[in-house]
């Protein structure tokens, strides 16, 4: 017998309607009933992992503690659970089938046809029942991603199918996400993409249990008992969900339609506490209510799709919340920075985040943001190739160094202030092999970094190849640079800050990886109080 309780989530008519934000509230809502709780997505790709796909094709890549390169979707997971995930949570296609291949390659089939059905759908159950059976987790709840009917998703669903009959009927749950478009020339809703998104599920073998139906407008109770019969389900397992606020409302949203004790009555759960979400909604009261405004230009290269940022923008939330302020984001394309209008672009700004990215393109435009906000004291906060654009930025404009570089820029600089490490330049394939995943780093004391852990020895997380250079160190720090931050293991510089500014940071870490509802940032926190002050003394 299964040592958890399993909950399937699957979703049709379109994508993006939220299949990972209602994974989370549910989990969010469980894990306040006393419940450990955890969450895995299922991608349909072939890639192995997101790691070597376009920010501009799926998003950001998320990175956990053990160094896997995930579904942006765990970064959801992680901000509402305020709980760790692993290579564990994120199978794509690619995975499954590489390791059924692998498999096959070694003869353990013992000269047996390899299929879809039963190997590749073994492999998957295998994957789903994992994280259920170390003995950790009351409730898996498993996100299926793409559309049901998509041809990339059938092994997940047929997969979803058979783990139904292999379990107890009171230990999986399936729930439908769907779309309830409202027709304006009719002035109503309209169930039919519903109707026929479940029957494509159905015709897989797959009854849901519980539909929950993305929708503008208010499902009336009509409406509901009509999707009901025409759905083969319970009239109060048609779940409401509504255009929010904030994702950070749903939980909420899914607690008032009673989505949870849905799902805890079909598993035969008990409650192990009175549900408690006082320092969730303790957070909405500060995100909703601010007492102060500061507005951050965000510079990057993927700006146009807001989802290569997801965690960065999200930390903002968070950190905004701490300080009770509203932070306005003005997404800058660094592309089409120059020294001639980076001040049009961030005039009334009360702080600059520079972002990671991969890449020439930007570059230049990155290096004059950051010159402008040294020059004029402006809090700068600088993250992976953003701390690296501010060491090269320095180097040119503050030692002189008119021809410094990265490595990953110009092969050929003369002065290559940031380098390729040294374990990376032998490697040829580009998947999974950066320096990833959570690495100890040791903060100086009295450092503006030390001042925001309120700690000297911390742990976060990495997805780079290139470094600083230590040749360079003394150097800097003689002129005002100092590296505040190191790996006491192999000397790397993790930190720089410069001296005599308002708030200069570079973190060559991704602290965004790690904010959470519950535990905003340190270095998000402090860089908006940083702005907080920069805007007060701007207006005096």
């Amino acid at each position: 017998m299964a040592s958890a309780k399993y909950i399937f989530v699957t979703g049709g008519v379109t994508s993006s309607l939220g299949k990972g934000i209602i994974s989370a509230s549910l989990a969010k809502l469980l894990q306040a009933r006393g419940f450990s709780v955890t969450i895995q997505k299922f991608d349909p790709y072939i890639n192995i992992d997101p790691g070597t796909l376009n920010p501009y094709e799926h998003g950001e890549c998320y990175v956990t503690e053990d160094g896997a390169e995930t579904d942006l979707d765990l970064g959801h997971y992680e901000r509402f659970l305020n709980a760790p995930t692993s290579q564990a949570n994120n199978v794509t296609t690619g995975r499954i089938y590489h390791n059924v291949i692998t498999q096959e390659r070694k003869g353990e089939y013992l000269g047996k046809t390899v299929q879809v059905v039963p190997h590749i759908t073994d492999e998957i159950k295998r994957r789903m029942l994992s994280l259920g059976q170390t003995g950790e987790f009351d409730v898996v709840i498993t996100e299926i991603g793409g559309c049901v009917g998509d041809i990339e998703s059938l092994p997940f669903i047929e997969a979803v199918r058979q783990l139904r009959w292999d379990l107890p009927s009171n230990d999986t749950v399936v729930i439908h996400l769907t779309l309830l478009p409202y027709l304006k020339a009719a002035g109503e809703l309209k169930t039919k993409p519903t109707q026929h998104s479940v029957k494509a599920l159905s015709e897989s073998g797959v009854q849901p249990d519980i539909l929950v139906c993305r929708s503008e407008h208010s499902i009336p109770s009509e409406m509901r008992r009509k999707i009901a019969l025409f759905c083969n389900v319970a009239p109060n397992a048609v779940i409401e969900s509504l255009d929010a606020e904030t994702i950070y409302d749903v939980p909420l949203l899914m607690k008032k339609e009673k989505l949870d004790e849905r799902v805890i009555k079909k598993l035969k759960l008990t409650s192990r506490q009175d549900i408690n979400l006082d320092s969730w909604k303790e957070f909405l009261g500060r995100l909703k209510n601010p007492t102060e405004e500061v507005s951050i230009a965000l510079v990057g290269k993927y700006v146009e799709l807001p989802d290569a940022y997801k965690s960065i923008i999200e930390s903002f939330i968070h950190a905004g919340a701490a300080n009770e302020c509203k932070v306005h984001l003005k997404s800058i394309q660094s592309e089409f920075i120059t020294a001639e209008n980076v001040h049009m672009h961030l005039e009334g700004m009360n702080g600059v985040l520079v972002a990671p990215g991969f890449g020439e393109r930007g570059f230049e435009g990155k290096l004059e943001a950051i010159r402008y906000v040294r020059e004029s004291n402006i809090p700068f906060f600088g993250i992976c190739l953003g701390m690296q654009c501010a060491a090269v930025e320095f180097a040119r404009n503050v030692l002189g160094l008119k021809d410094a570089a990265s490595t990953e820029m110009n092969p050929h600089t003369p002065h290559p202030v940031i380098d390729m490490m040294a374990e990376q330049k032998n490697v040829t394939q580009k998947g999974g092999t950066m320096r990833l995943g959570s690495y100890i780093c040791d903060l100086k004391k009295g450092s503006r970094a030390h001042q925001a852990y309120g700690r000297g020895h911390i742990s976060e997380r990495h997805r780079h190849r290139y470094e600083f250079n230590n040749q360079y160190l003394q150097a800097f720090e003689d002129a005002g640079m100092v590296a505040s931050g190191t790996n006491p293991d192999t000397g790397l510089v993790e930190v720089i800050e410069l001296q005599n500014h308002p708030w200069f940071v570079g973190a060559q870490f991704h602290p965004e990886l790690k904010s959470t509802v519950l535990a905003p940032h340190p270095l998000f926190v402090r860089f908006i109080k940083a702005a907080i002050s920069q805007s007060k003394n701007k207006n005096k």
